[in-house]
């Protein structure tokens, strides 16, 4: 039975993380946050957006005859669009994903950071984000963000990650962030079953640059973050160029997966700007709102 000194330094630990985290999520979503109405659009909805002229194809009900009056032209009003969409988020939190090179952010950290900016800037634009797995339901507010933060803030014992589509309402949108560097059959069903339902999105893989570049020679020892998996070799420099072929046919079959469902992929680094990472992001969901 655990102790309540024992429950308090276990939460602590968990906690002390998200201050950080979500001020760091905060800050990332500033730069793209567009203020309330950054994600304003036409469609259904009661709000008054903008006057456009009228087209052949506008039915006569919709002329706003009082604005058309002051000129030689017909206006019709624009709504704004009002239809908040769920957003599924998955984010690998598996031991390979604390792999970082020297004075860099692991795998893991940069997920995170980008995972959590997007929730902040769909939230703030109205629309409800939530966890793949039934871990955490899409919802608005403030206390959905930390939350999540939270929950993302966990980390896995198990070498790789495989992605989650439990939980993924049909015509959603979702978007799946790890290395994707274990066994591909995982990826590859979860994207078939989210296209079952209609569900589009991103799928953003994040790789520490030496994980790209292979700077191993000689003798090298390389273990899986967990000590499970080991491989020593006298001569990693042999190695390079099929573990850079395998390393380039995974991307490629990534990007033919989400060709094939009708998503995004992207590679990021984690030596590259977040910023450019969310901006990508960002672009890829309204692409598929």
């Amino acid at each position: 039975m655990i102790t309540p000194l024992a429950l308090r330094a276990e939460a602590q630990a968990l906690s002390a993380p998200l201050p950080a985290l979500l001020a760091e999520a905060e800050h990332l979503a500033t730069t793209v946050l567009l203020g309330d109405h950054g994600r304003r659009r036409a469609g259904v909805g009661d709000t008054f957006w903008q006057y456009r002229p009228a087209q052949p194809s506008d039915a006569a009900r919709s002329i706003d005859w009082r604005r058309s009056a002051r000129s030689d032209a017909n206006f019709v009003q624009d709504k704004e669009w009002q239809i908040a969409q769920s957003i599924l988020l998955w984010v690998d939190q598996a031991a390979s994903m604390q792999f970082h090179s020297d004075e860099l952010p692991s795998k893991g950290a940069r997920a995170r950071l980008l995972g959590l900016a997007t929730t902040i800037l769909m939230i703030r634009g109205g629309e409800r984000v939530g966890l793949t797995g039934l871990r955490l339901p899409p919802r608005r507010g403030e206390a959905q963000i930390t939350q999540m933060a939270q929950i993302l803030s966990e980390q896995s014992d198990v070498d790789y990650g495989a992605p989650e589509t439990q939980g993924m309402l049909p015509h959603s949108r979702a978007l799946l962030i790890g290395d994707f560097m274990g066994d591909v059959a995982p990826v590859e069903e979860a994207l078939m079953r989210a296209a079952d339902r209609g569900v589009g999105g991103a799928l953003l893989q994040v790789l520490d640059p030496q994980e790209e570049e292979f700077p191993f020679d000689g003798r090298t020892v390389f273990t899986s973050m967990t000590g499970a998996l080991e491989h020593e070799t006298m001569k990693a420099g042999d190695l390079k160029a099929r573990y850079l072929d395998r390393l380039a046919e995974r991307k490629d079959r990534l990007a033919m997966l989400a060709r094939t469902t009708g998503w995004q992929f992207s590679t990021h680094h984690t030596g590259q700007s977040a910023t450019a990472a969310l901006l990508w992001l960002y672009g890829a969901l309204e692409r598929q709102a």
